[in-house]
């Protein structure tokens, strides 16, 4: 499975058109399409507030060892 991201316009049509490469022939694929517009400000991704104090010293089994590299 391939990801791309393409950044494309949409016209006074209100239809999207889509032409890229994909180094495929003669193939059937499924296609997913998230239609995301960039005018909205994406949700910030944000840390829990108790993430490191809960995490630091939380291990409680064998200690670990890091083999060499």
């Amino acid at each position: 499975m391939h990801s791309l991201t393409l950044h494309a316009h949409v016209g006074r049509d209100g239809i999207l058109k889509l032409e890229t490469p994909i180094g495929m022939t003669d193939a059937d694929l499924e296609i997913i399409i998230i239609v995301h517009p960039v005018d909205e400000p994406r949700p910030a991704l944000k840390w829990p507030t108790t993430l490191f104090t809960e995490i630091i010293g939380g291990w409680e089994g064998k200690p670990l060892i890091r083999e060499p590299q």
